[in-house]
C-alpha cells in the first residue's frame, strides 16, 4: 500500500446564536462527526460560542480557561485531534474591550497558540453596519502553529481581505491557513469563494475557511459555504446551505510539487517596494 503525506481537514459550519448551550451542543455533534470522518485537524468558525449583537456578545464572553475552551481542550483531548477552535469572544483580565480570539488546541487538550484578529470589521454591508471595534481591541501578533507536522498560519474571517497577512505567515513557514468566519450573506455570495481561493494560490497554501450560515440575530446572517481549497486554488470541499462538516485530505507532497514547479514564493521581491 503507498503511504501518502497527507492530512484530513474538516471545516465546520454553525449557526451560532446567543444561546450558548445550543452553540455547544452543535460544535460538539458537529466536532464529532469530523473526527468519525477521520479528521485530525477540525476548524470551527468564527465566534462559535456566542454570536448576535455587541451586547450579546459582551454577554456571552469568556477567558481562554472559561467554559468554551475547557470544552475544546477535553473534546481535542478524548477524540485526539487538532482542534482549532473558531474564534470566541475573550474576555481578557484588566482589559475594557473584548478580543476576536481564536485557539488551537493539540490532540493532548493543550493550548497551542492564541491568535487575535488583527483587522476589525468596521464596514457598512447591505445597508447593515458593521461596528466590531465598539466592543473589540485588535490583536498585535501574527501566529503560525503546528498541527502535528503541518505549519498553520492563523486568520479570522475579514483577515482574508488583507493578503500582506498571509504573504506573512507564508513567509513564516505556514502550509495552511485556519480561517473561522461568520462571512455576511452578501459578502459570501459575492467575494468569499474568491478570496478564499485568491489566498490559496498566491501563497500556495491549503485554506481551511469554515463559516457562520443563517441567521444569528435579526437583520444579522451569515452566507455558509465553508470549504477547503488546495494550494492550486482547486476547492476540494465545499458545504451546502446547512449545519454540517466537510472534509478533505491535504495532499503535502503535491503542494511541494506545485512550489517547486511554479516557485512564485521563492520569486517574491518584497524588498523592492518595502
Amino acid at each position: 500500500m503507498v503511504q501518502t503525506n497527507t492530512v484530513r481537514a474538516a471545516a465546520v459550519q454553525l449557526t451560532a446564536t446567543p444561546d450558548k448551550a445550543r452553540n455547544l451542543e452543535t460544535a460538539d455533534r458537529l466536532t464529532r462527526r469530523a473526527a468519525a470522518l477521520g479528521a485530525q485537524l477540525v476548524v470551527l468558525p468564527e465566534k462559535w460560542s456566542v454570536l448576535g449583537r455587541g451586547e450579546d456578545l459582551l454577554a456571552g464572553a469568556e477567558p481562554l480557561d472559561g467554559p468554551a475552551i475547557s470544552w475544546a481542550r477535553a473534546t481535542a483531548r478524548e477524540l485526539g485531534v487538532d482542534l482549532v477552535a473558531g474564534s470566541i469572544s475573550e474576555r481578557a483580565e484588566g482589559e475594557e474591550k473584548l478580543r476576536n480570539t481564536s485557539v488551537h488546541v493539540g490532540p493532548d487538550g493543550e493550548v497551542r497558540a492564541a491568535y487575535r484578529k488583527l483587522h476589525l470589521f468596521d464596514v457598512e454591508v447591505d445597508g447593515v453596519v458593521y461596528r466590531e471595534s465598539e466592543h473589540e481591541a485588535a490583536g498585535d501578533e501574527v501566529v503560525v502553529t503546528h498541527a502535528g507536522d503541518l505549519e498553520v498560519g492563523m486568520a479570522i474571517c475579514y483577515d482574508l481581505r488583507f493578503p500582506e497577512l498571509f504573504g506573512e505567515l507564508v513567509a513564516r513557514g505556514a502550509r495552511a491557513f485556519s480561517l473561522p468566519s461568520a462571512f455576511t450573506l452578501a459578502t459570501t455570495r459575492d467575494h468569499w469563494e474568491v478570496l478564499v481561493r485568491a489566498r490559496a494560490i498566491e501563497d500556495q497554501c491549503f485554506v481551511i475557511a469554515a463559516n457562520q450560515i443563517g441567521e444569528h440575530a435579526p437583520g444579522l446572517r451569515s452566507g455558509g459555504r465553508s470549504l477547503i481549497a488546495d494550494p492550486w486554488g482547486v476547492v476540494l470541499a465545499v458545504a451546502p446551505d446547512a449545519e454540517t462538516v466537510v472534509v478533505a485530505d491535504l495532499d503535502l507532497d503535491a503542494q511541494a510539487a506545485v512550489r517547486r514547479r511554479l516557485p512564485s514564493l521563492a520569486g517574491r521581491r518584497a524588498g523592492a517596494w518595502a
